[in-house]
């Protein structure tokens, strides 16, 4: 073989998987293997024992391996083999090892046929074999038998599927002679898995002696008839000694120009190297992994060092954990138990705010643009003084810069605020499993309730930071920078874009036309569909009845005060040039079922270019009483 420390790789890659085996837990570092695939009764198990010159598999009619079998071929001076589940026990009779199979089978399956992925792990030692892993999948059947269910066939599939589909996985497919390669079961799973024969490695072995009298398989043992990148070797049964088989080879007419590359010996060594070179391969990626894992279960053993189970306050981190912290996580990260079908909550509804309500909120401290201008004319104006400028001041530029950047402290604020009382309500959520103990859940809240206010103040401070550094100095030399002639650019190519996206469809949904008279029926319930030029209700979400279609042009949107008679959440579309937006109404006043829905439709208007009513703010003043 050569270089002796590749012949230790799979000694070691057996080592690993015992230690999972014997630990209980499914190996997640996907150690690269080779899985032994084909139909029910296509000689799986004559393949194998033609390795080790024994019997030793189970036989029977019907599907005979239920569980993988993972079979470790180690070279040694004696003739044994050794059981994970029966570790220390010696087994020199083969007949015996069968037996084991079949009774730790039915011990996990049961005596109806039943098939379970439970692996069976089997060391066999010989002089005969070379170091080798192989995992032998239950058979492919078509219909089922006994008690077995009638989904037997896609349970066996999956089963196979979930080794074959590891990229660190070499399928070794094995086809009988005598039956049409087209239709091989095992070939079919192959494709299916790796259909340009890029990552997975497979190869047919044919059992010849299956073959009628007068035909030979020399096409496909050429790789012509249905090629696979590392070809095909063909073997023989076991009852032909392996000094038979190599004669069978030498002799036949169509085969012996090719005996060197066909037997049982053959396939054994070219398995063994491929799987070598296989983990040789992988073994980079792999050890990265491992370490990986490794980190992280450091990390985690690290919260145990020095543990006292009569530690109260390992107790107290315990129960948070268990209780109120997982559940949170969940409810944050979108996977919960329990799934609110009423309103968004938790992560969905902070996504919302960062996506929707704070892009809106940022709209809101927009200026006009004639007070843009006005604010322009005035800062040069009073940078020159009594002077007559040509050009116009960096002092001035930076003085209007600073005052809009300014501006996004408070929704920026705003947007921690919102944040973290929606973190407050998941708290509260989460605390109801711990509603037979109100004492006990008013102190939890309390506690974490405290510790998310500590964390609101800092993140404050730190977005509070973030804006002052943008105004401490403006790069004008930054390629985010625009420029004068830049910033006509891409506003042309903006106007453009917008031209050019037409009635691109921004958001349907249900909305509720609050400012139809009594006399006419009232608020009625209408299908919009909002696009990029229009605003248009219909009868209902099949599309077919167009009500009304409205142009967003020089329209706003404007916060109406809900009605202390009605449960809905209302505001207005308007024309900015006093006309009527609907017929004879001044205002269009559109209702939804909750403030949320509100925010969410204004946000996506935002994107159609229908902005918010600027908000002036009303200073307060005293009237001072007159001096006389």
């Amino acid at each position: 073989m050569g270089n002796r420390g590749m012949e230790e790789l799979i000694p070691l890659v057996n080592k690993l998987q015992d230690a999972f085996s014997s630990i209980g837990q499914a190996c997640n570092l996907d150690l690269p293997q080779i899985a032994v695939v084909g139909g029910q009764s296509a000689g799986k198990s004559s393949v194998l024992e033609n390795f080790v010159g024994r019997d030793f598999l189970p036989r029977g009619s019907g599907i005979v391996t239920r569980r993988p079998l993972v079979l470790q071929l180690i070279s040694a001076t004696a003739e044994w083999g050794e059981f994970l589940h029966c570790k220390g026990k010696k087994f020199t009779d083969f007949d015996e090892i069968r037996q084991e199979i079949e009774a730790e089978t039915d011990r996990v399956t049961g005596a109806n046929k039943g098939i379970s992925p439970v692996p069976i792990n089997l060391r066999v030692y010989s002089p005969h074999v070379l170091n080798l892993t192989l995992i032998d999948l239950p058979g492919i059947t078509k219909v089922p038998v006994g008690d077995q269910p009638v989904d037997i066939e896609q349970q066996i599939r999956d089963m196979i599927m979930q080794f074959i589909t590891r990229e660190s996985c070499l399928i070794l497919a094995v086809t009988p002679a005598n039956t049409d390669l087209a239709n091989s079961d095992a070939l079919k799973l192959a494709k299916d898995v790796d259909p340009q024969g890029e990552e997975g490695d497979y190869r047919s072995n044919h059992q010849l002696d299956l073959m009628d009298e007068g035909t030979d398989a020399r096409d496909v043992l050429e790789n012509k008839l249905l090629p696979l990148r590392r070809g095909y070797i063909g073997v023989k049964d076991i009852k032909a000694a392996l000094e038979a088989e190599r004669k069978f080879f030498l002799s036949h007419p169509g085969y012996r120009h090719m005996a060197e590359k066909m037997g049982t010996p053959r396939l054994q060594r070219v398995l063994n190297e491929q799987l070598t070179n296989h983990i040789r391969d992988t073994l980079p990626g792999f050890r990265s992994k491992l370490q990986s894992q490794l980190l992280a279960l450091d990390k985690e053993a690290e919260e145990y060092r020095g543990y006292r189970p009569d530690d109260p306050s390992r107790k107290t981190k315990q129960l948070l954990q268990s209780v109120l912290l997982r559940g949170f996580e969940k409810r944050i990260e979108g996977s919960g138990d329990q799934v609110d079908t009423v309103e968004l909550s938790g992560g969905a509804k902070i996504n919302r705010i960062f996506h929707e309500r704070f892009p809106f909120e940022l709209v809101k401290m927009e200026c006009d643009e004639k007070e843009m201008r006005r604010e322009i004319s005035y800062a040069i104006k009073n940078i020159h003084g009594i002077r007559t400028g040509l050009f116009t001041p960096d002092m001035a530029f930076e003085a209007i810069v600073k005052k809009q950047v300014i501006k996004l402290k408070e929704p920026c604020v705003k947007c921690v605020d919102m944040v973290i009382q929606e973190l407050i309500n998941t708290v509260r959520q989460c605390s109801n499993k711990l509603e037979c103990f109100p004492r006990l859940r008013e102190e939890t809240e309390r506690i974490v309730t405290t510790h998310i206010r500590d964390r609101e103040s800092r993140a404050k401070d730190q977005v509070l930071l973030l804006i002052d550094i943008q105004l401490s100095y403006i790069n004008t030399n930054h390629e985010d920078f625009i420029g004068f002639a830049n910033a006509q650019q891409r506003s042309s190519q903006t106007n453009k874009s917008q031209s050019s996206a037409g009635n691109q469809v921004i958001r349907k949904g249900w909305l509720t036309i609050n400012n139809i008279s009594i006399m006419k029926g009232g608020a009625k319930e209408y299908w919009f569909v909002l696009t990029a030029e229009s605003l248009s209700w219909f009868k209902d979400d099949e599309e077919k009845e167009k009500k009304y279609m409205l142009p967003l042009d020089n329209l706003k949107v404007r916060d109406v005060e809900k009605s202390f008679m009605s449960s809905k959440h209302i505001f207005c579309i308007f024309n900015t040039e006093s006309r009527n937006v609907y017929k004879d109404n001044r205002t269009l006043e559109l209702a939804c079922d909750s403030q949320d829905d509100v925010d969410s439709w204004k946000s996506s208007l935002l994107r159609a270019g229908v902005y918010p009513e600027k908000t002036v703010t009303v200073k307060p003043f005293i009237l001072l009483p007159s001096v006389r």
